[in-house]
Parts: C-alpha cells; sequence; structure tokens
C-alpha cells in the first residue's frame, strides 16, 4: 500500500465531523498554495502578457468576462 493509498483509509475511517474539518483545512491550505503560485508567476512576468491583454481590451472598452 503507497501513501496516498493510506491517506485515503485514514480519511474514509474519520468520522464526517472530522471529515468537515478536514475539508476546510485543505481549501485553506490549497488556497494559501494557489495565492504562493499567483505571487509568484506575477513576480516571474509569467502574468504580464495576460495582465497587458486585459489592460488592452479595458482601455478599448471590450471586457471580456471570467
Amino acid at each position: 500500500m503507497n501513501n496516498f493509498q493510506r491517506v485515503q483509509n485514514a480519511i474514509q475511517a474519520q468520522s464526517p465531523a472530522e471529515q468537515e474539518d478536514l475539508r476546510k483545512w485543505f481549501a485553506e491550505f490549497d488556497a494559501a498554495a494557489w495565492d504562493m503560485q499567483i505571487e509568484h508567476d506575477a513576480a516571474s512576468g509569467r502574468l504580464d502578457g495576460l495582465a497587458a491583454e486585459a489592460l488592452a481590451n479595458y482601455r478599448l472598452s471590450r471586457p471580456r468576462e471570467l
């Protein structure tokens, strides 16, 4: 049994309340990881093209829904 399977089994063995606590914790953990990735991408210039495109569309009054 690999580590992922052990984690799956451990989660399945938890009570519904414990599973809810895990979901809340993981949502916060995942959001923090996402924020760090966005910050890294922004700092490295990886998002510059997208930002320039969005600003150009805004200036031309052609906003695009997300």
